[in-house]
């Protein structure tokens, strides 16, 4: 199929050829036709396979009759509120909307917290037609009556399973009581839930079910390897790792102050690296994000929320520094590489301590993953893999290496001049015999003498 047989008004068309695609993905061809129609949606699909666009186009053609170009901001009010959990996924289905929009007269804008609110308030005075939000910075402008939603007809609720993770659904149950009861709503997300059920029941009016992949599953096109290696020994098994591979790679850490030290870890190795994660300004993360994508940052380090949304096309390579408590997220962090059909990697760093995690993601995936041991011969020296139950054959070579690397192994209690500390003190002949005269014993005899109380000073002499 071809994205002409979708019914797209030609503005559309001609923006979605300029952005080189010709044939829309599984998911943009079961949604767009049903949106086109005015349908409540539940669309679920692979993180990659093209949702955001699944949902960008048809909003976009239904919102084309009221495009205009007056001056004017009341020929401009909010028509369409598109919510996501992260900055990131905000600016990137912001940036859809803008290049599928190019040749609309319609007015979009971009509010997330982490930024002053002045510059987003006065677009909104301006007048905008389609609001992507979070609904924290939502709410905020809702407050400061910045915004009006009484001409919403569409509402999109983007990574909808994220949203109840990081515990939106409250700022989201607000938002609907202000929105008119009569809209077409969407509800995207890779994963779903029986949460994310009770939502959809609440907010959707018989709604079109759209799944192209099982539920919670993940690209048939990334690769899965797991290596086992011990906790104090996978920053250098990830040195190892990405010394030996200079392709560039997303790592995934389970927190904020976990990012930073592994970054800095990785830069001190030689390896450039960055950390992006919720503790850094939007600023700061935009300006790693963007590096990371011109290939000026090698490693980008990120915790789950902050990579949520990431869109960096042709990314060969995804690792798991730690495996994530939640085996739904695993399926997040590896939808970063072997996007839209293409070929990726994903390899996970595995301690003992971990084991319960990836049997929770092979339950999910439904698959067994590879595993590997690591044996890690130094900080950031290279390790040695093998498969799962194999033994490592010796090796003449590296014996004799070790052998001469190895320093011959000294008692503690003897000192590098042979000293033994744990012989009792006996003072030398040449120091029993000191002059009286010697500095040693004027110093024994200055601590014989009298010292000035802290508050009284010496006693008197009596007489």
């Amino acid at each position: 199929m071809q994205f002409s047989e979708l019914g797209l008004i030609p503005e559309i068309q001609l923006a979605v050829s300029e952005a080189g695609y010709t044939e829309p993905t599984p998911i943009q061809q079961q949604a767009i036709p049903f949106v086109l129609a005015g349908r409540d949606v539940m669309g679920a699909a692979q993180t990659g396979t093209g949702k955001t666009a699944g949902f960008t186009l048809p909003l976009l053609q239904r919102l084309a009759p009221h495009a205009n170009s007056l001056p004017s901001p009341a020929r401009h009010p909010v028509r369409a509120l598109l919510l996501t959990p992260t900055r990131e996924l905000a600016v990137q289905v912001f940036e859809s909307v803008q290049t599928y929009g190019k040749y609309l007269p319609l007015r979009a804008v971009c509010i997330y917290g982490g930024v002053p609110m002045g510059p987003q308030t006065q677009e909104l005075l301006q007048g905008r037609e389609i609001v992507v939000a979070t609904p924290g910075r939502l709410l905020d402008h809702v407050e400061s009556r910045n915004i009006s939603f009484a001409q919403v007809s569409l509402l999109v609720l983007d990574e909808a399973d994220r949203m109840l993770d990081m515990g939106f659904i409250p700022d989201i149950r607000r938002i609907l009581a202000l929105l008119p009861q009569v809209r077409q709503s969407l509800l995207f997300s890779a994963t779903f839930s029986d949460e994310i059920r009770k939502l959809a029941a609440s907010m959707l009016r018989d709604p079109v079910r759209v799944e192209v992949a099982r539920n919670n599953s993940a690209a048939e096109t990334v690769t899965h390897r797991v290596l086992v290696v011990s906790e104090h020994d996978k920053r250098a098994a990830l040195t190892d790792l990405l010394l030996a591979d200079p392709r560039q790679a997303l790592v995934f850490v389970n927190t904020k102050f976990g990012a930073s030290r592994l970054a800095v870890h990785l830069a001190r190795q030689g390896i450039q690296a960055d950390a992006i994660h919720g503790d850094k300004s939007q600023q700061q993360r935009t300006e790693a994000l963007e590096a990371f994508k011109r290939g000026e940052v090698r490693v980008l380090v990120a915790t789950d929320v902050a990579a949520r949304g990431l869109d960096i096309e042709d990314l060969p390579f995804v690792v798991n520094f730690e495996l994530p408590g939640n085996a739904e997220d695993y399926v997040h962090r590896i939808g970063r590489t072997g996007r839209a059909g293409k070929s990726g990697e994903a390899m996970s760093l595995m301690d003992a301590g971990e084991e319960k995690r990836l049997l929770e993601i092979e339950k999910l995936l439904g698959r067994a993953i590879p595993r590997e041991t690591v044996d890690v011969t130094g900080s950031g020296g290279r390790g040695e893999r093998r498969e799962r139950g194999t033994e490592r054959a010796p090796s003449a070579g590296r014996a004799a290496s070790a052998r001469r690397r190895s320093p011959v192994a000294v008692p503690a209690h003897i000192a590098a001049d042979g000293f033994d500390f744990s012989k009792p003190y006996e003072p030398s002949t040449d120091s029993a015999n000191t002059d009286a005269g010697t500095p040693l014993e004027r110093t024994v005899r200055r601590r014989d003498r009298q010292v000035a109380a802290l508050l009284g000073g010496l006693p008197k002499n009596p007489g």
